[in-house]
């Protein structure tokens, strides 16, 4: 669904028309649960803060501005769902850990078998790594990197400048890119073998053998 249709949406629903809360909750869903996942590594927890922060658009849709954008509010309210939960979780002294199943990647039953390992393995060290950053950075990068956000619409739902978004995802994007440098090279070492000849390979074998047996 368009952006503008989004808003309207969100105009109508805002204006006490019900019927347009179905509208908003099949295109918003999927986009606030991929969000909700990303941010706090868990399936389970995501989808009872999609209800929560649905819950909350709903009590405070009095207050959108008619003719701005819904996504960036959106995602304002699921940010404060979000720092509600960790908050709630600190108290109880409670952690959820990384779900398995938010670490592996769909495998493409085309690829082979050592390039959809290197793949899963690259999908999984992201997620990791996600989760570890500090929250200001783990935010700013999703928010731009996965959410599309504008840098704009990020400071405002963030409650921080521009430049300030800016440097913590370029911070997040340093670490994940640190974090996978192995995973590259092992994928380009793994792309040099196989573009290598048969007969080459042949001759890097028997020169092992003859290395050993001397």
């Amino acid at each position: 669904m368009e952006e503008h249709e989004l808003n309207a949406a969100m105009d109508r629903y805002a204006s006490g028309d019900p019927s347009a809360f179905g509208v908003l909750h099949r295109a918003l869903a999927p986009r606030l649960y991929a969000y909700l996942v990303r941010m706090r590594g868990s399936a389970h927890v995501a989808d009872d803060l999609v209800q929560e922060t649905f819950l909350r658009m709903h009590r405070a849709r009095a207050t959108f501005s008619r003719g701005a954008s819904v996504v960036p509010w959106m995602y304002t309210i699921a940010r404060n769902v979000l720092i509600d939960h960790s908050r709630a979780s600190r108290v109880r002294g409670k952690s959820e850990p990384l779900d398995a199943a938010m670490t592996n990647e769909p495998i493409d039953v085309a690829a082979d078998t050592e390039s959809a390992a290197v793949a899963n393995q690259a999908a999984r060290t992201v997620q990791r790594v996600l989760q570890r950053l500090p929250a200001a950075q783990r935010e700013a990068f999703v928010l731009l990197r996965y959410e599309g956000l504008s840098v704009s619409d990020a400071a405002d739902v963030l409650g921080a400048t521009p430049s300030a978004v800016k440097l913590r995802a370029f911070r997040a994007y340093e670490a994940l890119r640190a974090a996978l440098a192995p995973s590259d090279e092992m994928a380009k070492s793994n792309t040099q073998t196989e573009a290598k000849p048969t007969s080459d390979r042949r001759e890097e074998v028997v020169s092992e053998r003859r290395r050993g047996s001397s």
